[in-house]
């Protein structure tokens, strides 16, 4: 769960709420944890021995689930990143249990307390995850990083790969990564600031319980290797957009830029926080200019993500290019297949372009269904999320009944006001007419429902 960190397992009644509500599946079905076994125990026949590279992952310490390993050289001004994604298609039969199953889900749903799978452990968190156990099959992506933090696909092949250590972002040292790591991450960070990319990355945010009671919730930065090895994701994922697009095919993840009334929003939401936003700053300049380590920048990060007109799938068309308005550029999902549906068809239509085959009519139909399948499980994750966040703000307020908070109203509708709370990351609703946004309010907090997940404020 990128958004909400509970160590202490504070939301432990109202997760299983969630769960319960939104149908987060617990298990899968005998059969397909069965067929899952089956696979699992298949031979790599079609894969070219890499075990010799000294690949390496990268990911929080508990996870398992490991999508990706690298390993970075030289080649005169450029870096060549060898970036190995889990071959998980080559358990997956099409049309078979497991792939139907996962059709069905569409992605993992993360919770603070756990996921539920897009494919069984046995395959996920085992034979297909490229663990440092023994060989593993993968994709094996070779992208070439200009000095300008252009990118180009150079290769796609399957492999097998033995990853040397399984690091974490908390404890790993640069001696543990290849010596250009950190400036393959400056060359891609570079050429987001030069195309004017608007990606936010907002920090965690941890539930925790005070020392004389209470809940409090505190910002987790994000590291400086998270942010790295994104970068590494980020090249390979826009090196494959231009592959597909080139070969007029794929799938893409497009975003539209945020609408006017939307900057309005955000613009009051920044003013409540008390974060300086002059008012000829467009919100791409804005929202590089945000700290996570500043809990009011962090807060403005939050309704930055929340805000957008939020990303979804779309398959090639002729005369149409694709367009993801925070990367600033054509980009694609290709390297969480163990995460996502959609990047293993991404996956096995980027190999076959690559080495001048076509790609299986089972792949282009696949590209037309997997937008309505991608949105719905989209969808669900967030609506999951946003119980997650509601459900940690009213802890963060339970014992505060009856107390008073200045907060800037937001926004206006039939149904009352949109408010952002001054001193708290917490937005609410307020029942009250006769507002407008911008106006500062006072507010007295009613009911606090944790059970609803919900908050009364009333005008005080």
């Amino acid at each position: 769960m990128k958004t909400v960190v509970d160590s202490g397992h504070a939301l432990g009644a109202g997760l299983a709420l969630i769960r319960s509500e939104f149908q987060v599946p617990a298990a899968f079905p005998s059969e397909i944890v069965q067929a899952a076994e089956e696979a699992a125990a298949r031979t790599p026949a079609e894969h070219v021995d890499r075990t010799s590279l000294p690949f390496v992952t990268l990911d929080p310490a508990s996870s398992t689930d490991l999508d990706q390993a690298f390993w970075i050289e030289q080649s005169g001004s450029d870096l060549l990143l060898y970036y190995a994604i889990a071959d998980v298609g080559w358990f997956v039969d099409d049309g078979g249990v497991i792939d139907a199953e996962a059709w069905r889900r569409g992605g993992t749903l993360y919770l603070p307390d756990g996921k539920a799978s897009l494919y069984p452990p046995v395959l996920s968190e085992r034979a297909a995850s490229l663990l440092p156990q023994g060989p593993r099959p993968a994709i094996l992506l070779l992208v070439r990083i200009h000095a300008d933090g252009g990118v180009r696909l150079d290769g796609v092949e399957r492999a097998l790969i033995r990853s040397r250590a399984k690091l974490a972002y908390d404890s790993v040292k640069a001696a543990d990564l290849p010596r250009e790591f950190g400036e393959l991450a400056r060359r891609i960070q570079y050429a987001e600031a030069q195309r004017g990319s608007a990606r936010v990355d907002p920090p965690e945010q941890e539930v925790s319980t005070r020392p004389g009671g209470g809940f409090e919730l505190a910002f987790r930065p994000r590291l400086e290797s998270e942010a790295n090895n994104a970068s590494l994701s980020l090249a390979a994922n826009l090196a494959v957009a231009d592959a597909l697009q080139s070969h007029a095919t794929g799938l893409f993840r497009v975003m539209a830029e945020p609408d006017e009334k939307a900057v309005t929003r955000l613009r009051l939401s920044a003013q409540a926080l008390k974060v300086d936003w002059p008012a000829s700053m467009t919100l791409k300049v804005f929202e590089r200019t945000l700290s996570p380590h500043d809990p009011q920048q962090a807060a403005v990060m939050m309704a930055i993500r929340r805000a957008g007109p939020g990303a979804s799938y779309a398959p090639y068309r002729a005369g149409v290019t694709p367009w993801h308005a925070a990367m600033a550029a054509t980009y694609a999902h290709a390297t969480a297949p163990l995460r996502r549906l959609a990047d293993r068809y991404v996956l096995r239509a980027v190999l076959e372009v690559a080495n001048g085959r076509p790609v299986p009519a089972v792949v282009s139909e696949a590209f037309e269904e997997l937008p309505a399948v991608m949105a719905r499980a989209d969808a669900l994750a967030g609506k999951i999320e946003r119980a997650v966040i509601d459900l940690a703000e009213t802890l963060l307020l339970s014992g505060k009944e009856a107390e008073r908070f200045a907060a800037v109203v937001t926004d206006v509708d039939e149904r009352g006001a949109k408010v952002q709370l001054c001193d708290l990351p917490v937005t609410a609703r307020l029942a009250a007419s006769g507002l407008s946004p911008g106006q500062s309010v006072r507010l007295q907090l009613g009911d606090v429902d944790t059970g609803r997940r919900s908050l009364s404020f009333s005008l005080a």
